[in-house]
């Protein structure tokens, strides 16, 4: 894994990107060069427009979801895909080409440039699911500990959403019940780092169901002082699955991990981000704005509202009113506050349509640039969720240090969810955001929410 910006990006993914970067780079060279059949292909006439195709491209492979380490997609939806990011490309190319006619290049150009752009994305597509998953380039792990812990990391390894880690096995603690399989235990009869230099192991992940049994300090130092990484197992969760798991996690590891940071700096550079990324997106999307408005107001007879409100939680437990798109019978609460299910009998016809599109979440933009809100953060519930919740789920008012959003980490990586049980899974990721958010990460997050958004991910 690489950190960029407190957030971890898989150094497989990393490579794939920098290939198909090089791939989009020079496809208008190799494009020229075919089309006028020139051996000289170097020309700095064409860095700029090549910079911005690559960029254009790889923004497009982002928002599509191709480098997000969770693809648990098959073959012909990653071509599916692969079709989609370039039919975006060439809309995004021909923005760039009306905003900088100067940088105009020729159809035949362009047309040779996807041409081989396709070519090589594929070709590196196939290497990379081909050799990907080697053995011997995965990052071998050794875990101390085999208790219910330890199985959790185990069945992280089994899970094809994550398949850059090999456990070596693992070693029971004197005073622990092993949990995990038989054939996972390891019994060395030497020191252990000894054991983990004759074993090829890149990392121990301290990982015991209770510490306080004790932990051989001397050895970990030991192997920590040669060189190995030696972590425990929220870091080692944080870093592979993007979550900080609440189901273990102790205030000491709040208190002297990082991040978690705040300042006034980092806080107007969000404020400013919030009200560029909400005008230029309510700029573009102002006639699905109308639009919606327009089939709400007709389904509802002109006598039901077009908007509804409702009080949230938001930064700091303050209340405040989200604006939606109306999705709901007028009478959709007559019996109280209830979480929406699948196939939820109270949502209209029209309703259905804009929530599966996330057009009912366009009027939050407003409350972006009021200050309730911010365009990524964890979703705002409501009070009564929020009071029962903190009351159960460990750690639940920590996700309300930042201000919500209209979309956040946890919307990517998990799917609409309807019970506590969905809140705790949720909670692992908006901690994860709460801890490391930065720019970077608010813009991965943005980009990949197209994906959200033309696949319907998440909709009820």
């Amino acid at each position: 894994m690489v950190r960029i910006f407190r957030h971890y990006i898989s150094g497989a993914f990393l490579g794939l990107i920098l290939l198909e970067a090089t791939v989009f780079f020079s496809a208008l060279y190799l494009g020229k060069a075919l089309r006028f059949y020139e051996p000289d292909v170097v020309q700095l006439g064409l860095f700029v427009p090549s910079l911005l195709y690559s960029v254009v491209m790889l923004i497009c492979m982002t928002g599509m979801g191709l480098y997000q380490r969770n693809q648990g997609w098959g073959s012909a939806e990653t071509v599916l895909r692969i079709l989609g990011s370039f039919f975006l490309g060439v809309l995004g190319m021909s923005l760039v080409f009306y905003v900088f006619p100067e940088l105009l290049v020729g159809r035949g150009i362009l047309g040779f440039a996807f041409l081989f752009s396709v070519a090589g994305v594929s070709t590196s597509r196939v290497l990379f699911y081909r050799y990907a998953d080697n053995h011997q380039l995965k990052r071998h792990v050794l875990i101390l500990g085999a208790g219910e812990d330890a199985q959790k990391i185990l069945d992280l390894e089994k899970s094809k959403q994550h398949q850059n880690i090999h456990v070596v096995g693992c070693i029971a603690m004197p005073t622990e019940s092993p949990v995990v399989a038989e054939d996972h235990l390891l019994f060395p009869k030497v020191s252990l780092i000894e054991f983990v230099t004759s074993r090829d192991v890149d990392e121990i992940v301290v990982a015991p169901d209770d510490r306080r049994l004790g932990l051989p300090v001397d050895d970990l130092l030991d192997c920590k002082m040669s060189g190995f990484e030696v972590v425990d197992m929220l870091t080692f969760f944080e870093r592979e699955a993007g979550i900080i798991r609440v189901d273990c996690l102790h205030p000491s590891w709040l208190v002297f991990s990082d991040g978690f940071r705040s300042g006034t700096i980092r806080d107007v550079t969000k404020r400013l981000f919030d009200i560029t990324a909400s005008l230029i997106i309510l700029f573009f999307t102002l006639p699905f704005f109308i639009l919606a408005a327009l089939a709400v107001y007709l389904e509802g007879g002109g006598r039901d509202p077009v908007f509804y409100s409702q009080t949230r939680v938001g930064m700091n437990w303050r209340l405040f009113k989200v604006i939606k798109f109306r999705s709901m019978r007028a009478d959709a609460e007559k019996n109280g506050a209830q979480w929406a299910v699948k196939n939820d009998n109270r949502v209209t016809k029209i309703g259905r349509f804009i929530r599966k599109c996330r057009i009912d979440e366009l009027p939050q933009l407003f409350n972006v640039l009021k200050g309730d809100m911010s365009f990524v953060g964890p979703r705002p519930e409501r009070p009564e969720f929020v009071e029962k919740f903190t009351e159960t789920i460990p750690f639940y008012v920590e996700r309300h240090r930042v201000k919500p959003g209209i979309t956040g980490w946890a919307q990517l990586c998990y799917p609409y969810g309807s019970s506590e049980k969905d809140a705790v899974e949720k909670l692992k990721y908006d901690l994860y955001y709460v801890k490391n958010y930065s720019l970077f990460l608010d813009l991965l997050i943005i980009l990949q929410t197209t994906e959200v958004v033309l696949w319907g991910k998440g909709a009820q």
